[in-house]
């Protein structure tokens, strides 16, 4: 229901009209002396650890911002959250934002989130498979099923650039959708085949036998920037100040989070069940200010290529 909620909103947008629980009107500016009161809706992933992170450091409160902080299971729900004004700032990979300006929501990337780590055996996103498992390569996963967070997104596209990069048929994968939590028991009971997983979740299923076949950021773009925080159109004109300090605050955030991986750890407990000693052993992202525009353009590419979308949008018109 919470898909089709999500389809349904942004149908809904795109025929221009002003639906899903808000006028979608930006927030009025706060009076002086008060704080703008921000809400952003992220995942509960390793790769918003500096969202968090630079709120604890008082990032936000820096830049005269109260952030208020909530979670979803993916790009597909968040975009229409933000476009309908329920909240400000979202988190989204860069697909799920490239479908979406396709269909001509106006939606604006204001900074970047999370980048791969642009190496194959130490990377924060896998896909893997039970111990046993027939499957060895990505070549192997044609005709098998893979289990991805949110189906027509930046996880099967870049499951199918590893099947593609190892002479396997793309076509052939079946997808599922299920939660990033949800996926290791599916696995265990032979519901799929393999799963596409990112930290925390990677390092939990390694933990049990699993086994690595396939680093599908990688094989998709070098440094792959993988997602980013993106507003309205409308917030970005309405209150270009505000937004503005957002993303002073939020490169604040990456820049410390790439500098401190032992506070990011540290971090992870306070938005997600991970442990400290699994917290330990985590393959961390990186995350640079900057957006590998070349690594967008080919997911852009890729979702032409795999009838995710008939055009790809103006990247120019998309990202900052």
């Amino acid at each position: 229901m919470r898909r089709f909620a999500a389809f349904a909103c942004l149908a809904v947008l795109a025929a221009g009209a002003t639906a899903c629980g808000s006028s979608g009107t930006p927030p009025a500016k706060s009076a002086p002396g008060q704080k703008d009161k921000v809400a952003a809706s992220v995942i509960a992933i390793v790769d918003v650890a500096p969202i968090y992170l630079g709120k604890q450091k008082g990032f936000f409160d820096q830049q005269n911002i109260d952030l208020t902080l909530s979670t979803s299971q993916g790009g597909a729900a968040i975009v229409p959250a933000v476009v309908s004004g329920q909240v400000q700032i979202g988190f989204s990979n860069m697909t799920s934002l490239l479908l979406a300006a396709s269909k001509g929501l106006p939606v604006k990337v204001v900074c970047n989130g999370v980048a791969s780590t642009g190496v194959a055996d130490k990377d924060y996103s896998a896909v893997l498979v039970k111990a046993g498992s027939p499957v060895h390569t990505a070549a192997d996963l044609a005709g098998k099923t893979v289990a991805v967070n949110t189906l027509k997104n930046i996880g099967d596209t870049t499951v199918r650039a590893s099947v593609r990069k190892a002479g396997g048929d793309p076509k052939a994968v079946r997808f599922v959708e299920l939660a990033f939590p949800d996926m290791l028991a599916a696995l265990q009971a032979g519901r799929v085949d393999a799963i596409w997983e990112v930290e925390p979740f990677v390092t939990a299923a390694l933990g049990t036998g699993a086994r690595m076949v396939a680093a599908n950021y990688v094989d998709t773009a070098p440094n792959l920037t993988v997602a980013t925080y993106f507003a309205s159109v409308a917030l970005t004109k309405a209150n270009p100040d505000l937004v503005k300090r957002f993303v002073a605050a939020m490169n604040q955030s990456l820049q410390y989070a790439d500098a401190h991986p032992d506070e990011v750890r540290q971090a992870l407990g306070t938005y997600t069940k991970i442990t400290p000693d699994v917290a330990a052993k985590l393959i961390l992202p990186k995350w640079p200010t900057g957006i590998n525009r070349q690594s967008v353009q080919t997911l852009a590419d890729l979702a032409v290529g795999d009838g995710l979308m008939d055009k790809a949008p103006d990247l120019n018109a998309l990202l900052p």
